[in-house]
């Protein structure tokens, strides 16, 4: 039984359609008449160890800040991976995919700055990077749904480009939202226990019993530090060698993404949606409609269908026409359209960034937070049909070939 669950959480439908399930369960569960028990859930402290550690956290805290570290780790494993081996060692074939992935991070960006600015709100322009994170699993796993015939390069475009969202959209937490003062001497610690827990990896002593303690240490040092914990995540990630050793049937990369990635997409990230995506829109001031029509709210929902299909098929049309930069591979403008759409799936990063950029304003942070949600649903729906349409489409005309 074990195995089989195991071997149905390394699909990525299966976690997109959990973590949609459970962002589903906590948006109607924080909007039903039991709400009270979901905040109460929600704010339960669980303190550990004492008060100047700086761990008494709530669980949903608890959810953002340690276990979606888990996630993380696997980013960092998948990037890793990625650069040395997969589609991002190719300058040539990765160029394209990265570029729309830069793009398809202005766009958003953009989007959410305009509708701000008009609304004339200061502090609404903080959160202009939420829109601008693509959420892997999810987005994978529309495509595998909605898009059965398209080429396989669409596919890896579509990871390309996503997991260069990724790796931006983590630099992004690290340089404009760090939680409070920065503490070098806290970030040199971390380092060393980063340093130590990669050459512990490369060196044959990957025993559990080493490189956790190891890691934990790392992720409490950078929580400490004043940059976000999950940080920690990647950077040990990317610490792991991806050639196999000698005697060694895979490489560590695929070994811990084998065991690890199940607790991630089956545990981590659908506990962290759960707490993030359970907004209540009902006991807010002017009720529901407000908070649907919060200017936060409308600018994440307008900026993730609109700025990611902008940024990235607007990217991929100007950069294939007046640079050298193609396709390829049997991928054509109608092809990239929909994926565009589907990158406008941002929850994951999307709803960690919602948390951090407004720090200490509820009212902005639940409606970042619905905005989140229901952009994510508008982008998933538009590119779901759009790639039935596509897939659906008899002939690929020629007019849509670079």
């Amino acid at each position: 039984m074990y195995k089989k669950i195991k071997h149905k959480l390394q699909d990525d439908t299966t976690a997109g359609l959990l973590l949609m399930g459970a962002a589903v369960v906590a948006l109607l569960w924080a909007n039903s008449p039991f709400r009270h028990v979901y905040e109460a859930l929600s704010e339960f402290m669980i303190p550990v160890g004492p008060e100047s550690w700086h761990l008494h956290l709530t669980v949903a805290e608890w959810a953002q800040d340690g276990i979606l570290v888990l996630f993380f780790f696997v980013v960092g494993l998948e990037l890793k991976e990625e650069f040395v081996n997969g589609s991002l060692r190719d300058p040539k074939t990765a160029a394209l995919p990265m570029l729309a992935a830069v793009f398809g991070m202005v766009g958003p960006a953009t989007v959410f700055t305009l509708v701000a600015y008009l609304e004339g709100d200061v502090q609404a322009l903080h959160g202009w990077a939420i829109p601008a994170a693509t959420d892997i699993a999810f987005a994978v796993a529309i495509l595998s749904i909605f898009g059965k015939g398209l080429p396989p390069a669409a596919r890896t475009f579509l990871l390309t480009l996503a997991v260069m969202d990724d790796l931006l959209g983590i630099l992004v937490i690290a340089i404009f939202y760090p939680q409070g003062q920065l503490n070098f001497i806290y970030l040199a610690i971390t380092a060393i226990f980063i340093i130590l827990f990669g050459l512990c990896a490369q060196k044959g002593y990957a025993k559990w019993w080493i490189l956790l303690p190891l890691g934990v240490l790392a992720w409490y040092f950078m929580h400490a530090s004043g940059i976000h914990a999950t940080i920690a995540g990647v950077a040990l990630g990317m610490t792991v060698p991806c050639h196999r050793a000698r005697k060694e049937p895979v490489a560590l990369t695929h070994k811990f993404v084998d065991k690890v990635n199940p607790i991630s997409a089956g545990l981590a990230v659908p506990i962290f949606a759960f707490f993030a995506a359970g907004v209540n829109i009902i006991d807010t001031e002017g009720g529901a409609l407000a908070m649907l029509t919060h200017k936060v709210a409308l600018a994440v929902m307008l900026a993730l269908p609109i700025g990611k299909c902008v940024g990235i098929f607007g990217s991929v049309w100007l950069l294939t026409k007046f640079t050298p930069l193609r396709l390829g591979h049997g991928i054509n403008y109608a092809d990239i359209f929909p994926i565009s759409l589907v990158a406008g799936i941002g929850f994951t990063v999307a709803l960690l960034i919602a948390s951090l950029a407004y720090s200490g304003h509820a009212e902005y942070t639940e409606a970042a937070r619905l905005g989140v949600v229901l952009g994510t649903a508008v982008s998933a729906v538009l590119g779901a049909v759009f790639l039935v349409l596509r897939v659906s489409t008899k002939y690929r005309g020629d007019k849509y070939s670079v």
